[in-house]
């Protein structure tokens, strides 16, 4: 089903001309305009609302529009494209301000030209190939990130890569509003899930913040038994619930307090206004169980996670389930595990203690029960389950001291060569671009951390936009990636990032 575009969410549509061609040729720029936009708007997948703006024919205009963009709460983006020929030093005030990520669309409305009829009325209406060229030339002298689409609108090419940049805007909307809670610290003497908040917070705009697992335990003990019954059936009603954990089995009340836990999480996060999260096995407090069942349907409901209190891999993944609303796949979190070395094609083997979210799911998951050695509390409830096979990412957050840094693995998500019967984890297995060993050293040389987010329905196009549109590093493994090229990559970002570097 395609998803219906969020109203909540817009996309500014921004036309230029100016007012030299006259009435009629400004009222045809205008309908023309409308129409591409109308076009857009109607791509399935397009995950906002497309706004058509008025035809732009002078700065002032031009300048107060931007500075609306910059301060709607609703608009996560800026369309622009010049349909006749726009002079770039109108745009100059407003662009300066505009602090929404651009997308400069370089199209035409006619597929065709109409080569015996062609007159002069015709060139000058329909001259974006001038237009666009204009001003795109003062998009570079500004130094003004954005992304530039080039084609026929009608084209599913171009379709395509509008609705990608429009889901990575959305992510950084999300980014900019999320709000991050941290129950108890990271894993103690663990280097990767540390980090700089502050900066995190001036560069993506997300907010964390720690609160005392106990403060959670509050609310969950608190808890209604009616909230816990209308969770035991929903999960009797969804999955594939062992019998020791239903109605009158033996360890039925381990499910209803992993119940309590969720319906204590939900309450915790929704009046805190939190939409991702972590917790630390270290750290449990009054907590009987470490949290599973209830942190994998979170999860499946579109909140971040990260284990361990990783806090840049929680943030990442809401970002990344925002851009991938309403597709098909499934987006989690995710560790490297172990490997399949041979024979064959080597593999990975990812999952976690608990925490991996049912979305990527290949089968309706098995509700079970099972021994945690790391913890010391009771056995916790998880929903167990392979991943579907397919296309996917691989991605992490890391911070370098002096920047962060996004790494991606493109993979192939494949399902496991013989069955797992005895490992009581959700899981998924895959093969990395270009090739096992290319792809771990090339990891491994990016310092990219263990945890990860999976991804069956984002593609590296969208986290490309996402980090362009955030000013970040990415570096991209797929298939043509060599270990010696990614190293000459890296220094040569750590030399760009150094210049660049804000004060």
């Amino acid at each position: 089903m395609t998803e219906q575009p969020r109203r909540d969410r817009e996309i500014w549509f921004l036309t230029g001309s100016q007012d030299l061609y006259g009435e009629e040729t400004l009222r045809q720029v205008a309908e023309q305009s409308r129409d591409v936009a109308e076009s857009l708007s109607e791509t399935p997948g397009m995950p906002a609302r497309l706004v058509w703006k008025p035809v732009l024919t002078d700065a002032e205009t031009i300048r107060r529009l931007c500075l609306e963009a910059a301060t709607s709460d609703s608009c996560i983006g800026v369309i622009v494209w010049m349909h006749t020929f726009s002079p770039a030093k109108m745009w100059i005030a407003g662009l300066s301000v505009l602090d929404r990520p651009v997308l400069h669309l370089h199209t035409q409305y006619n597929l065709s030209l109409p080569w015996q009829s062609i007159d002069m009325d015709f060139m000058n209406l329909n001259q974006a190939a001038h237009g666009d060229r204009e001003t795109a030339h003062l998009e570079a002298r500004l130094g003004l990130p954005r992304k530039i689409v080039a084609g026929h609108f009608s084209d599913p090419r171009t379709r395509r890569r509008i609705t990608d940049w429009a889901r990575a805007a959305a992510g950084r909307h999300a980014a900019r509003t999320l709000r991050l809670a941290r129950f108890g610290d990271n894993m103690r003497d663990v280097a990767v899930t540390e980090g700089d908040k502050v900066e995190a917070q001036i560069r993506f705009g997300f907010s964390v913040n720690t609160h005392g697992v106990n403060d959670l335990v509050e609310v969950v003990d608190a808890v209604a038994a009616k909230d816990v019954d209308e969770l035991v059936e929903a999960y009797e009603d969804q999955y594939r619930v062992v019998h020791a954990l239903r109605r009158g089995g033996p360890r039925h009340e381990s499910l209803r307090y992993a119940a309590r836990i969720e319906a204590g999480l939900r309450t915790f996060l929704a009046e805190g206004g939190f939409t991702a999260f972590t917790t630390n096995f270290e750290d449990l407090g009054g907590l009987r169980q470490l949290p599973g069942l209830a942190v994998q349907r979170l999860m499946a409901d579109g909140y971040g996670f990260g284990g361990e209190g990783d806090w840049k891999t929680a943030a990442l993944l809401r970002v990344m389930k925002v851009m991938a609303e309403g597709l098909p796949g499934g987006t989690s979190f995710m560790e490297d595990y172990t490997y399949d070395l041979g024979p064959g094609t080597p593999r990975i083997l990812g999952a976690h203690m608990l925490e991996v979210c049912p979305s990527i799911a290949a089968a309706t998951p098995s509700c079970e029960i099972h021994p945690l050695s790391i913890g010391g509390r009771e056995d916790p409830v998880r929903l167990v389950f392979d991943a579907a096979p397919g296309p996917g990412v691989v991605v992490g957050l890391s911070d370098l001291g002096d920047r962060f840094r996004l790494t991606l693995n493109e993979v192939e998500l494949v399902p496991p060569a013989l069955p797992l019967g005895r490992l009581p984890v959700a899981r998924a297995v895959w093969e990395p671009r270009p090739s096992f060993a290319e792809s771990a050293e090339s990891w491994l040389l990016a310092g990219a951390p263990h945890h990860t987010v999976l991804s069956s329905a984002l593609t590296t196009e969208v986290l490309t936009d996402f980090a362009d549109m955030c000013g970040v590093e990415l570096l991209a493994i797929g298939a043509d990636t060599t270990p010696g090229q990614l190293a000459k990559e890296i220094r040569w970002n750590q030399a760009y990032y150094r210049l660049t570097r804000s004060p």
